[in-house]
């Protein structure tokens, strides 16, 4: 297997960082490399998307949580992810495209003129970017360094010369072509993989008597580990919170909404994408299932290995696929991710960059991909080799920080009270208010906090918020409470000068009635 798996790795990783780099001439003007120059069909937009949202969380994850926890986690986190993309594609992505948005944050610039909330979004939505772009290079340095002789460091630089290289040169266009490829990689492989294993194990009826057995012997109960709602509502709806309450304001999903080349075909494409990436954890869920059966509830796999270990055992060849469908997964959430980071950095960060030519601002996204790539593979090495932090803390923490300019995008659209400074605080105290409730949550359960016996209600609930599962509250909710309430009080308190003429023609663009100004975005 390991001559397959090397020969995979090497053939699959060029083919993706030379497919993605043919589209330099796509790609040779600022807006052409930010938002495809708005050229974009409705099919690569909706393979596009999926392939970004889909990443090692969305399969060898997912495969995980089936394994230790149940069926529930293959379905719900499909249908999250369904539902994630259909509310951005239904309330929010036609809009982001008649404002010609190329960040999500530019939208309070344009109803203000004022860029301190854009600031503020961007430091929200690069919080989870960060911590993204670290983990697709912690992902493949991992696999390098563990089917080669290359050290970790190696091969996270492995990763950052791929990002680095397809999404400098080939821009939106780079990451729509290659996410074509990968999304079909995605799913021919697992499905092949999971047809195969099947048919290896004896059929069907074989692997649920298999798993039958395992989960008695376990002593687990076998009809919650099969059920679609697993051991209740509650987790069910905290999948679906956490996954869909702060997509609206990832703003890779501004650049794809921005590349439409017709406004009707936006939110058929959002919810093609849905479809697709719904799939995904579907079949990545079945390949686990079969994982089960095949070694037990206590496999003692992790990481990619959940997929590529049946599928290795069955043939070479087979589990070569098996890992060709993991490092696809990767790469389609990674480079897009990669790319909205660095236009929002020039964008957001960089105000000087609003002078600057097409081709100076272009060098500004490319030099800024370059150096973005390279410093999340040396995060990456950090990480895996210099602390025990979990991935999985740090990409909720993420997934957490940018529920506040989701909520804050929102308003703005649909209620025109909303002021700047509504916003903005709202924005701000829920950020910093995550940023808490996280520490929080890392100090108590490092001291074992714990609630004596004559404590009050009170003080055990906050405790139990704290400690709950070893893993606390999820700092989600935290930051979808604050500014939820925190944005209409302080704009109820509030006014904004140009009220009269900056929100009646704010909303006139957004109707598409008026022509969008852009001035000093």
């Amino acid at each position: 297997m390991d001559a397959i798996a090397v020969a995979v790795i090497v053939i699959y990783l060029i083919a993706a960082t030379a497919i993605g780099s043919v589209m330099t001439r796509r790609a040779a003007t600022s807006t052409g490399w930010a938002v495809a120059g708005g050229g974009m069909s409705a099919t690569l937009v909706a393979v596009g998307i999926a392939g970004t949202r889909i990443g090692g969380a969305g399969t060898y994850g997912v495969a995980g949580d089936v394994v230790t926890g149940g069926v529930w986690n293959l379905w719900w986190y499909g249908i999250s992810t369904f539902l994630a993309l259909a509310l951005v594609g239904l309330f929010f992505a036609v809009y982001y495209r008649r404002l010609r948005l190329q960040t999500v944050g530019e939208i309070f610039t344009i109803r203000w003129r004022t860029r301190r909330c854009q600031w503020m979004t961007s430091l929200c939505v690069q919080t989870e970017y960060v911590i993204v772009n670290l983990i697709e290079a912690y992902v493949i340095g991992v696999i390098v360094s563990t089917l080669t002789p290359l050290p970790m460091l190696a091969g996270v630089l492995i990763a950052a010369a791929i990002f680095a290289t397809y999404v400098s040169l080939g821009g939106l266009w780079g990451t729509a072509i290659t996410n074509l490829i990968h999304c079909a990689v995605v799913l021919v492989g697992l499905l092949s993989v999971g047809l195969m294993g099947i048919a290896q194990l004896g059929g069907w009826d074989a692997v649920t008597a298999a798993v039958g057995g395992h989960l008695a012997a376990a002593a687990q109960n076998d009809a919650v580990w099969w059920g679609f709602v697993g051991a209740g509502w509650l987790p069910v709806f905290a999948m679906i919170f956490s996954a869909a309450i702060h997509t609206p304001a990832a703003s890779v999903y501004t650049n794809y909404a921005a590349a439409a080349r017709n406004e009707r075909h936006i939110a058929p494409a959002f919810l093609a994408a849905g479809a697709i990436a719904a799939l995904m954890p579907m079949l990545a869920g079945l390949i686990a299932i079969l994982t089960t059966a095949r070694y037990g509830i206590d496999t003692g796999l992790s990481g990619y290995r959940n997929l590529t270990t049946l599928a290795s055992e069955i043939s070479p060849v087979v589990g070569g696929v098996a890992l060709a469908a993991v490092l696809a997964a990767v790469i389609s959430s990674g480079g897009p991710i990669l790319l909205s980071s660095a236009t929002m950095f020039v964008r957001d960060w960089l105000p000087f960059t609003r002078s600057y030519d097409s081709d100076r601002r272009l060098r500004a996204y490319r030099v800024t991909t370059i150096i973005y790539a390279v410093l999340a593979a040396l995060a990456a090495w950090v990480v895996a080799t210099q602390t025990d932090i979990s991935i999985l803390d740090l990409l909720l923490f993420g997934f957490a920080m940018v529920v506040p300019p989701a909520i804050a995008v929102g308003y703005l659209i649909y209620w025109r009270r909303t002021t700047e400074r509504g916003a903005y605080w709202g924005m701000a105290i829920g950020y910093g208010a995550g940023m808490v409730w996280f520490a929080l949550i890392k100090l108590a359960v490092a001291a074992g906090l714990s609630a004596p016996e004559d404590a009050s209600a009170i003080y055990r609930l906050a405790v139990e918020s704290l400690t709950v599962n070893g893993e606390g509250l999820d700092p989600s909710y935290v930051t979808t409470l604050v500014p939820l309430v925190a944005i209409p009080a302080i704009s109820l308190l509030t006014s904004d000068a140009t009220d009269d003429e900056g929100g009646d023609g704010f909303y006139a663009m957004l109707a598409g009635e008026r022509p969008v100004d852009r001035a000093g975005v």
